[in-house]
């Protein structure tokens, strides 16, 4: 369960950072208000998450994943592109978050 809050926490997270985009500035009524409310339940999530996950841990993997989907969305959605130091950085940000959920002990799995 704690890994299922956890998921929601992030795309709960990227849907109001995508949303957020959409609003212009806080300027559009409608993605202002889902960006206030997905960002209110991502932090919900995380809550319930933390319960049993190590903040770091948590933290590692909801900033991880998040920056990479968030990422993905910037180019399918809003055609910005990505640079190849960019692309690497995703890369070693995925790379963490592997290494830290297959060999660290501060992981509670």
């Amino acid at each position: 369960m704690k890994y299922l809050f956890l998921s929601l926490a992030i795309v709960l997270e990227v849907v109001g950072s995508s949303f957020m985009k959409a609003s212009d500035g806080f300027s559009k009524l409608l993605p202002t208000a889902i960006t206030i409310v997905a960002y209110i339940a991502s932090f919900f999530f995380l809550s319930q998450a933390l319960k049993s996950i190590p903040l770091g841990i948590a933290y590692a993997i909801w900033g991880g994943l998040g920056i990479v989907l968030t990422a993905i969305i910037s180019v399918v959605v809003f055609k910005q592109s990505l640079d190849i130091p960019a692309i690497i950085g995703i890369i070693l940000i995925v790379t963490g978050v592997i290494v830290i959920n297959f060999f660290s002990k501060s992981a509670a799995h």
